[in-house]
């Protein structure tokens, strides 16, 4: 490992040791901080999977639904009737905070909707009714899926970010220091060693004389 190039002096090592406590601390929060995210990421990882595979069939069965309706009802009439909305929602679109990073929070604050659907019954078959009424009920679903979506990969991102800034502390930073310090160490002892060796020979000549 490659050491900092710096003067070998005391005031040098104390500034060094105190770099090297700082950035031990610092790793062992990182550490801690990587460690509990990933665990939060896994939560909400499996709460994605989960609610995916439940929002595709749910889409799937609604889908099919659909498709008998057309089949049973003039197309005309069928689109007609499909465009017609059936819910009218308003949502507060705001951010939370899992370990220090932002994601989406989308809260549905009002919601209108009536047992009613929006056509006249002699108009459109059985099957369309339950069609829109099975997609209709997906909204929420839909809008929680994609904030665990988009939450998702803002915390792969910043765990990938944090694990680099862990890696660089772990196998540059600190195993620089730690040789910066044994190298000043070493050379501060050896200078004791050669200024021990100077006053004993200056010692030395001055008893023989």
């Amino acid at each position: 490992m490659t050491r900092l190039n710096v003067n070998p002096t005391r005031m040098e090592l104390k500034k060094l040791r105190a770099r090297l406590s700082t950035a031990v601390r610092g790793h062992k929060l990182l550490k801690d901080k990587s460690d509990e995210m990933i665990r939060r990421f896994s939560i909400i990882l499996r709460e994605d999977y989960a609610l995916r595979r439940e929002v595709e069939a749910a889409l799937s069965d609604g889908l099919r639904r659909f498709s008998v309706a057309r089949s049973v009802t003039p197309a005309y009439e069928a689109e007609t009737a499909f465009a017609l909305p059936t819910v009218g929602i308003a949502a507060d679109c705001g951010v939370e905070s899992v370990m220090g990073v932002d994601v989406p929070k989308i809260v549905l604050t009002e919601r209108r909707s009536s047992d009613e659907l929006p056509y006249a019954y002699p108009e459109i078959t059985s099957e369309a009714d339950d069609a829109v009424k099975a997609i209709a009920g997906l909204l929420p679903r839909l809008i929680r899926l994609a904030e665990t979506e988009k939450a998702v990969r803002l915390l792969a991102a910043e765990i990938e970010r944090n694990k680099r800034r862990v890696n660089a502390l772990e196998y540059i930073m600190i195993p620089q220091l730690e040789e910066t310090i044994k190298y000043i160490r070493d050379k501060l002892s050896e200078n004791e060693r050669a200024s021990l060796v100077r006053l004993m020979k200056v010692k030395g000549k001055g008893a023989e004389g």
